[in-house]
């Protein structure tokens, strides 16, 4: 982790800070501006571990992050992939102060961390702020129920239809794309071992599926793969 104590500009002139923060004033983005700290972390670098206390508000403005649930037995979950401008604030500011996942850098990254009193200052007097906060959080329910839903209600090969279309849709937004995220990463997000992960991988390389070379992946039959996502 690499700390800059001097900042190239400030959050009132900032275009790499999150939508949420439109609704404040450059008093309010001033005391942010305070209270904000600016963090490099390198490719593999945890950012947070799950079970630590929960201090700081987080904005990536470079680079990509998994969020993913320590599991038992050392089985992991990937919840998402975060990339800019997006923030990362768990559940646990409203009840224990407590991280309730971790996260880690897959690229080189950089971001903000403010301190989490002000943030929910500004809740509590900035309704705007607070309405588009919640909203963000109800996007991050909804989108984790449909992950509960692939993770129990489909076959493997469903659940690898849903991870490749959600890197190719959300997270790199383009066809082919090339990732930072191992096999074992893959696997986390699906939710089964590495070894059904790159079983299935080849059984839709071999069907004519996906195109594969290394980390480059390349979606060539998105009808069909839509369809194993829907049928599960």
């Amino acid at each position: 982790m690499n700390q800059n104590s001097q900042y190239i500009k400030g959050c009132a002139v900032c275009q790499d800070k999150s939508d949420i923060f439109g609704g404040l004033c450059l008093t309010e983005l001033n005391q942010i501006d305070d209270k904000r700290i600016e963090v490099h972390f390198k490719a593999g670098e945890l950012i947070f571990k799950q079970g630590t206390p929960n201090m700081h508000f987080l904005c990536l403005t470079k680079g990509k992050v998994k969020t993913y649930i320590e599991g038992y037995n050392d089985k992991n979950l990937i919840l998402g992939i975060v990339k800019p401008v997006e923030y990362i604030l768990g559940p646990g500011i409203y009840a224990d102060q407590m991280h309730h996942f971790s996260a880690m850098a897959i690229e080189d990254s950089m971001a903000c961390l403010v301190d989490l009193a002000t943030f929910k200052g500004l809740i509590r007097t900035n309704p705007e702020f607070a309405e588009d906060f919640l909203k963000k959080v109800s996007l991050q329910s909804i989108y984790n129920y449909e992950l509960f839903i692939s993770l129990t209600q489909k076959q493997m090969p469903g659940r690898i239809a849903d991870v490749l279309l959600y890197m190719k849709d959300k997270v790199y937004e383009s066809n082919p794309f090339r990732t930072t995220l191992s096999r074992q990463d893959l696997a986390d997000m699906s939710g089964m071992s590495k070894e059904s992960a790159i079983r299935i991988l080849r059984e839709f390389k071999d069907e004519g599926i996906i195109q594969v070379n290394g980390n480059e992946f390349e979606i060539i039959n998105m009808e069909h793969l839509v369809k194993i996502s829907q049928t599960g």
